[in-house]
């Protein structure tokens, strides 16, 4: 359950500015990974506010704009799919949420971090275990990541048409391994998710 005991407890410790950060795209065969990081003001009541995953699109988007409006800072980033191959999806989705953490102004003097790993931060930080259920801080930037990297593959699904991006928003499903055996990967594919392609 959403509470600002976590942002009360550091700021207790004399952490002025707390951010929360947390990545979205992880999982999906195509696309890259977003991180996003959100500065808001303390105890600042954002009604319906929870994990994405647990909101609808529609919800979502309300809540985008609402975060977008009165946050004190916030900012999304991306790690590209030759950065994902290159250095594997972990780390990319940690280097994304570290590029958009250094993107806030002002900088925050502790990072939240959605997770169990805070490798690469630049800035003292926190990890989370379920933070985006925790953390309002966490679950706004948890938001501002999955609209991000959604609106991101509507704009992917015109680019390579036909493996229904925009709907799946990358994922494994059905209807995409069938058009990815039917067309073949596109260059925002994640070719090391597709060893197994030919096995489904």
């Amino acid at each position: 359950m959403l509470s600002w005991d976590l942002e009360t407890k550091y700021r207790s410790l004399g952490y002025e500015i707390i951010c929360g950060t947390d990545e979205a795209g992880r999982g999906p065969l195509a696309g890259p990974v977003a991180g996003a990081a959100c500065i808001l003001p303390s105890d600042f009541n954002i009604d319906g506010l929870d994990d994405s995953k647990k909101l609808s699109p529609k919800k979502r988007d309300l809540l985008y704009e609402f975060i977008t409006a009165h946050a004190l800072s916030y900012a999304v980033a991306y790690a590209s799919v030759e950065e994902i191959e290159e250095i594997n999806i972990l780390n990319a989705a940690l280097l994304a949420m570290e590029r958009a953490v250094r993107m806030l102004n002002p900088q925050p003097s502790l990072i939240l971090a959605d997770g169990n790993i805070t490798r690469g931060f630049t800035k003292d930080a926190v990890s989370v275990i379920g933070g985006d259920a925790l953390s309002p801080s966490i679950a706004a930037a948890s938001v501002l990541a999955k609209v991000s990297r959604d609106r991101l593959c509507a704009e992917l699904d015109t680019q390579y048409p036909g493996y229904g991006i925009a709907k799946h928003k990358g994922y494994g499903t059905a209807f995409h391994y069938e058009m990815l055996k039917k067309l073949g990967p596109s260059p925002c594919h994640r070719k090391s998710f597709l060893k197994n392609l030919h096995k489904k």
